[in-house]
């Protein structure tokens, strides 16, 4: 191997080494802030409820800081506004119950109480849910869901819902003064078993260490190719 290959071999195969390293090291930072955020999540879920945001605050809520905030709420619930959105469970396929509850000052927050099946989507086959008068909700505040779902678009126009999109909903029932956010209802059983709250899932990816061990491991190899090459070479006869 002449001295200009082996330069150009070091020109490719250097900066290359570089950044594996590099994708490596972001890896590991990216894991260190993704243990970080569970590990705030799991105060905000485990900690005493507190009264959800005002409306003053509104425009303040973030994923970030309040996601699944365990919170507290009191108002009516509108029973005629309620909205189904398509759900798949622990206990099987059916539907999400978005119901907006309305606050003595007037502001809404719409609160998903639960899961109902299929054969539970028509309110009229649960009466006993329809609560009426004021109530108080505690669950985990969650932020909008606009679109839809993975690869199904929302259609308010026929009421066909794949995701918890706040002010599509609202837009589509009429509703003023909404907060951005929604709640997910803790498992207090409602009155006729639906729906049934208590089913957020909480969980996080984090396959950080992995990536980290598979960009660092791709550096050792082709540095260790790199010289085995020069090396190789230098000692042929």
């Amino acid at each position: 191997m002449s001295n200009r290959s082996r330069i150009l071999l070091l020109l490719l195969s250097l900066p290359l080494i570089a950044l594996l390293v590099g994708l490596g090291v972001w890896q590991v930072e990216r894991r260190a802030w993704k243990l970080d955020l569970i590990a705030k999540v799991e105060a905000r879920v485990h900690a005493p409820a507190s009264d959800e945001p005002p409306k003053a605050q509104w425009a303040e809520v973030d994923a970030s800081n309040d996601e699944y905030r365990h919170v507290s709420l009191t108002g009516t619930f509108l029973n005629d506004k309620e909205t189904l959105v398509q759900a798949l469970t622990d206990l099987g396929g059916g539907f999400w119950v978005l119901t907006p509850l309305q606050a003595a000052d007037g502001s809404i927050t719409l609160v998903n109480r639960g899961f109902v099946p299929q054969e539970k989507r028509d309110a009229s086959t649960r009466p006993e849910g329809q609560i009426t008068g004021e109530e108080t909700v505690e669950g985990l505040l969650r932020m909008s869901e606009p679109g839809g779902g993975l690869l199904r678009a929302n259609d308010p126009a026929t009421d066909r819902w794949y995701s918890r999109d706040v002010a599509a909903i609202a837009a589509r029932r009429g509703l003023d003064n909404v907060a951005p956010f929604f709640v997910d209802a803790d498992a207090t059983p409602n009155p006729g078993g639906y729906p049934v709250g208590g089913l957020t899932v909480v969980r996080f990816n984090n396959n950080h260490l992995v990536y980290a061990l598979t960009w660092f491991s791709l550096a050792i190899m082709l540095a260790g190719a790199t010289i085995y090459a020069l090396r190789h070479d230098r000692n042929k006869p």
